[in-house]
């Protein structure tokens, strides 16, 4: 065998590795400059959006009103021009539009670029109480709400005392539509004595507010009978007179 022929190739163990060289300091500078207009722009955009009116309120939009006015609903809000939308703080906002009687909620939604949308529930009467500086409405929580110089058209009389008065307007707006309408007025001395009066002079005798839709289905089978005094004071024994 030749000596060329002879000879060894090297052992891999010795052959030569590739040498690995770590990022340039070039690469090194422009990473860093990198990180750092990505922090600054970070930190122009938070300092924008929440110290600075670039993303401020610029309108108040007011939705669901009926009685109130736009203008009522942003008096109570006192939301500030130009307040960042990002600072607002909702909860005092929805605080401050309750505080106005005929509130019963409100929602607060925040839209881009400036607008503050305001979405009002009113609340709607399902009775009237006469005293002598007007009508008083109440709604179906038992609140007097709102004063009134005349008592609005289809809504019943309610007269209980304080005692009765919750059980009362649970009664009430525990009826079926049809029967509502036949409603003229209500009392109730205490919770567990609530009578309804109707039209074409009959009673309803409904005792407390317990169990009320099963009073409405059995008050509306009695009234197919002849009677004007119809007692559902306990469902199972109701009663039909003409007292």
């Amino acid at each position: 065998m030749s000596t060329k022929t002879a000879r060894r190739r090297p052992a891999p163990a010795q052959r030569r590795r590739p040498s690995r060289r770590g990022p340039s300091r070039r690469a090194v500078v422009r990473r860093r400059v990198v990180a750092v207009l990505v922090l600054a722009s970070v930190t122009a955009v938070v300092c924008a959006v929440w110290f600075t009116p670039l993303l401020g309120v610029r309108e108040v939009e007011v939705r669901g009103t009926t009685e109130l006015t736009a203008d009522q609903v942003r008096a109570a809000a006192a939301i500030e021009e130009g307040t960042p939308l990002a600072r607002l703080d909702v909860d005092a906002v929805v605080g401050r539009v309750r505080e106005l009687a005929r509130v019963a909620g409100v929602r607060v939604e925040r839209e881009l670029p400036g607008t503050v949308r305001l979405t009002v529930d009113e609340r709607t009467p399902v009775a009237v109480v006469q005293r002598p500086d007007g009508a008083h409405l109440v709604d179906g929580t038992g609140k007097d709400y709102a004063t009134l110089a005349r008592p609005p058209a289809g809504l019943p009389e309610l007269k209980a005392e304080p005692a009765g008065h919750l059980a009362a307007v649970v009664v009430l707006t525990g009826l079926p539509e049809e029967l509502r309408r036949e409603v003229q007025v209500v009392t109730a001395t205490t919770d567990a004595d609530v009578k309804l009066a109707l039209t074409a002079g009959r009673e309803i005798r409904w005792g407390s507010s317990a169990d009320t839709p099963r009073k409405a289905a059995v008050a509306q089978v009695l009234m197919t009978r002849d009677g004007t005094v119809f007692d559902v004071s306990s469902p199972e024994l109701p009663t039909v007179s003409g007292e």
